[in-house]
């Protein structure tokens, strides 16, 4: 049995993974999804939050031997989760998302904005590269319902990492759902988009499940069994 710390993406609280960790559950696994600093839409402190306290957010939840399992935006702090507290995770899995570098801003178009809401309309979500591939219009609702806007001290600051090579060494998955893996490690080698520069310094196993940008939604039970398999390792 493993123990999961599952950890969502911009916009997205723990409620995100709810099917995702009932079917690791019934494998047999320990699970815990987080929400976030910045968040909760019922803490009046969220904007205060930061790149910094969500990875802190993270160490804290975080137990001997958890394998974290970051999607998307929260590539960013989970990286820096496994750079401040390396020992802690046996294994971290990034899903549709990458360890992002030293200085990467998630959205460096953000300006003056105390923060980053879900876009207006889909078109706009999927103009900034994100698939919604099959997402049907019950999820899409659910997803606009709760979403909650970004704080501007995540979405619009630059990743920091300390000096330690520590975190480069802590076993590595990719799960490619957007992009082929095969394209993924292209774009790596290239160092552009920076988005997967950072996975030139790590020995990384990637594994394809083809779907959208949100397969905790698409492809809840494959995506679990692909965690659950990732995990055993």
């Amino acid at each position: 049995m493993a123990r999961i710390l599952l950890v969502p993406g911009f916009w997205l609280g723990a409620w995100a993974w709810e099917e995702v960790a009932g079917q690791l559950r019934s494998l047999g696994d320990e699970v815990e999804a987080l929400t976030l600093p910045g968040l909760d839409p019922a803490d009046p402190e969220r904007l205060s939050a930061t790149l910094e306290t969500q990875a802190h957010a993270i160490v804290a939840a975080g137990r001997e031997g958890d394998v974290l399992v970051a999607h998307s935006g929260a590539g960013a702090v989970a990286y820096m989760a496994t750079d401040l507290a390396p020992e802690l995770f046996s294994r971290v899995v990034y899903a549709d998302s990458a360890p992002m570098p030293d200085g990467f801003v998630l959205n460096p178009a953000l300006g003056d904005a105390a923060e980053f809401p879900l876009p207006d309309t889909w078109a706009e979500v999927e103009a900034m590269g994100n698939s919604l591939a099959g997402l049907d219009e019950a999820m899409l609702a659910r997803f606009r319902e709760r979403a909650v806007p970004v704080p501007a001290g995540v979405a619009g600051r630059p990743v920091t990492l300390g000096d330690s090579a520590a975190r480069l060494k802590v076993p590595t998955t990719v799960i490619c759902c957007s992009f082929p893996s095969e394209l993924v490690q292209q774009l790596r080698d290239a160092g552009e988009p920076p988005l997967f520069r950072e996975l030139r310094n790590i020995d990384a196993e990637y594994v394809d499940l083809p779907t959208g940008h949100w397969p905790m939604w698409s492809k809840p039970e494959e995506l679990a069994e692909l965690i659950h398999e990732t995990a055993q390792h």
